[in-house]
Formats: structure tokens, C-alpha cells, sequence
């Protein structure tokens, strides 16, 4: 009688486990997809304009290796776009050094960038996504600089062109 007391538990907490984790996924993607963008194109069109690894974070939500983009240790003074659709998202006077591995921004430019929950690594974390093309830009973290906004604007670089000030 004990036995199948355990064994009832058990089938009961083996059954509640991942739900409410693949339902607050669920309502993330069925909210990207009802979500639309000044600029909106098919995924063919996508493909034929961004580059393999571009496609993969800015419509697939991927990240690029950490250390690996060319912008990482870029200190020119410009602005900083999106790779997809070519806002203006961030401005170099913004952008700081985590030593996370990808370009880091302590704010954005106002109204350029659009965000979104994301459960993908099994907590709920802040999406950033271009509020243009709706491509994926990163994450925000409340880790960043204490003397400026405290946010931590993690990019990755692949989703970003940057554009130098005219001199």
C-alpha cells in the first residue's frame, strides 16, 4: 500500500514538471509572432540579405561566441546599428567594457531597440530586439555601470554595423 502511495506521488510530480516552463515559452513565441515592425520582410528576403551567422542571431535568436566580434574593442566615435535593417541603436559614448565578450552599452538610443521576455535558458531574462525589424540584439542586465544607468546592455556584435561620426 506504501509503495503505491510513492509511486502515485511520483507519476503526480513527474507530470506538473516543465509546464508552466514550455507554456511561458509558448506565449513568448505566439507574442513575437503577432508583434509587427515598420520593417517587415518574408525569410526568404532575409536570407538573401543577411550573411549566415547575421541570420542566425538577428531572425533565430542565436549568440555569437563571446570575444568573437570585430565591434568588441571598436573606440571610434559613431553610432551603432542594426546589421538587419540599419537603425541607429547605440551610441559610442554609451558603450563600455563588461568583459563579458560582447559589446556592452549602459543605455540605448531612445525608442530604437523593443523588449520582450525571454525563458530560453530556463528564467526569465530581458530580450532586446530591434524596434524596427524585430531582429534579436541581446539581453539587458541590471549589472552594469552604478555611475551611469546601472543596465548593461549585452549586444552581439554580428547584430550590429557600426557607422563612425563624419569629422
Amino acid at each position: 500500500m506504501m509503495g503505491k502511495k510513492i509511486a502515485l506521488i511520483a507519476v503526480l510530480f513527474a507530470s506538473c514538471i516543465g509546464t508552466s516552463q514550455t507554456e511561458k515559452e509558448e506565449l513568448a513565441e505566439n507574442k513575437k509572432a503577432e508583434t509587427t515592425y515598420p520593417v517587415e520582410k518574408t525569410d526568404a528576403e532575409w536570407r538573401a540579405e543577411l550573411t549566415d551567422m547575421e541570420y542566425y542571431v538577428l531572425r533565430k535568436a542565436a549568440t555569437e561566441n563571446s570575444f568573437s566580434s570585430d565591434l568588441l574593442n571598436n573606440k571610434e566615435k559613431g553610432t551603432y546599428t542594426c546589421a538587419g535593417c540599419g537603425a541607429a541603436l547605440f551610441r559610442s559614448e554609451h558603450k563600455f567594457k563588461s568583459g563579458t565578450g560582447w559589446p556592452s552599452f549602459d543605455r540605448e538610443i531612445e525608442g530604437m531597440v523593443a523588449y520582450d521576455v525571454d525563458y530560453k535558458i530556463g528564467y526569465a531574462r530581458t530580450e532586446e530586439h530591434c524596434a524596427s525589424c524585430g531582429g534579436h540584439l541581446g539581453h539587458v542586465f541590471n549589472d552594469g555601470p552604478s555611475n551611469t544607468t546601472g543596465k548593461r546592455h549585452c549586444i552581439n556584435g554580428i547584430a550590429l554595423d557600426f557607422v563612425p561620426d563624419e569629422k
